[in-house]
């Protein structure tokens, strides 16, 4: 394993996180980016762009190459073979996302089932590809989760959907234990995260009692969650298995709270960004004081938050490269965060979203949404991207 490399962190140096991008490249990062910042555009934008596309307008090959472009890798798997290799020529893995979400018919979540474990496939022959992820409601039916959630009775047609459901999950978690490929399990709605979370401690006590294979996603704008983290750990310590850590700030917030305001119940969104950002930074001092027990995934765009994750490495004298330790971020944003990290040896991968372009729409509007939502994410990339157009003199 390495040792620490003498190199500080600098998450401003630009010349190393747009290294790997050529200047038209960043020059059309600018402009998408001067476009998401413009909130009306971010709020007119998804109903018009439906509209067009439903209406069959032939506006693909513009989404295609300008935002599907900057955030996703591709179609398909193949298509995304230049990002995974641009990636890695940074030192960054690629983590493979088949980002079509939100259907509800059996043969689709057979197709999707069968597209994951083509991405487990793919990183078994790929080392530029460390880990895998798939959202449970890409493999069933989100009314049937929500069902679940409630502890509604089934029907015996619903009890034979959810094993369905069931045998796709450990399909995926097998075929990755198999490959030896680790797979996070994404985080989705409060209304059907138990069924999810029930599943994935399933999964962890079948795959991860030698190495890590299985990861939940413990999102931390949730007031709950560094309880269930901890209780978690626990309760895979009793069982002898290691617990797999996804942790993130949270992305269902607005949905979240207006839910909770016309259901009538308290809002499990943290009260302030303060708590939040306490919680997430307390659940990495609580990973690594636990690091041979929890192999932890920090997907952030904060840095602060990835700072202080890697000061405890240093502090704890652990090595930048553990394999219990990842960075993660999305790909076409915090490339100061990631590019930055990598060339210091820490271990980073990227979301590569992939799929047609149709399919991958809220995908993309959400991304443009979260970079108006997050006070000052849109303007930090915009400075970014200025500081090395002027340090290109471009």
């Amino acid at each position: 394993m390495d040792t620490f490399p003498k190199k500080s962190l600098n998450f401003d140096d630009t010349e190393v996180a747009f290294r790997n991008k050529s200047n038209t490249e960043l020059n059309s990062a600018y402009w998408l980016f001067k476009i998401i910042s413009s909130n009306f555009l971010t709020k007119v934008g998804p109903p018009v762009t439906n509209f067009f596309l439903n209406i069959g307008l032939p506006i693909k090959g513009i989404i295609k190459a300008t935002i599907f472009k900057h955030f996703c890798g591709g179609e398909t798997i193949a298509e995304c073979a230049e990002t995974i290799t641009q990636l890695h020529s940074g030192k960054v893995g690629t983590i493979l996302d088949y980002s079509v979400e939100g259907e509800d018919e059996e043969a689709v979540f057979d197709f999707t089932c069968d597209e994951i474990i083509r991405t487990i496939d793919q990183a078994a022959k790929d080392k530029r590809i460390p880990i895998t992820v798939f959202k449970v409601t890409g493999i069933g039916r989100f009314a049937l989760l929500e069902k679940l959630d409630a502890k509604q009775t089934l029907t015996p047609a619903e009890e034979a959907e959810y094993e369905k459901v069931k045998q796709r999950c450990e399909r995926i978690c097998r075929t990755a234990f198999d490959k030896k490929v680790p797979v996070m399990i994404d985080a989705e709605e409060t209304w059907i995260q138990k069924t999810i979370d029930e599943l994935a401690v399933d999964m962890m006590r079948l795959f991860n009692k030698e190495t890590i294979i299985v990861y939940n996603t413990y999102q931390m704008y949730r007031h709950d969650k560094l309880a269930d983290l901890k209780a978690d750990h626990l309760i895979a310590k009793a069982a002898g298995y290691i617990l797999g850590v996804k942790m993130v700030r949270g992305a269902y917030m607005e949905k979240e709270r207006k839910r909770a305001e016309e259901m009538g119940y308290p809002s499990p969104i943290q009260p302030t960004k303060e708590a939040s950002d306490i919680d997430y930074n307390e659940s990495l001092r609580y990973c690594m004081a636990h690091i041979d027990e929890i192999a932890f995934v920090c997907g952030t765009h904060n840095e602060e938050s990835s700072r202080l994750l890697a000061e405890l490495l240093d502090q704890n004298k652990i090595a930048h490269n553990h394999p219990h330790v990842y960075f993660a971020q999305l790909l076409g944003m915090s490339d100061n965060l990631s590019f930055n990290l990598s060339d210091a040896g820490y271990n980073v991968a990227k979301y590569v979203p992939y799929g047609p372009v149709k399919a991958v729409m809220p995908y993309l509007f959400r991304r443009a949404q979260e970079n108006t939502s997050i006070a000052g994410q849109t303007s930090r990339e915009l400075g970014l991207i200025m500081k090395e157009k002027k340090r290109r003199r471009l």
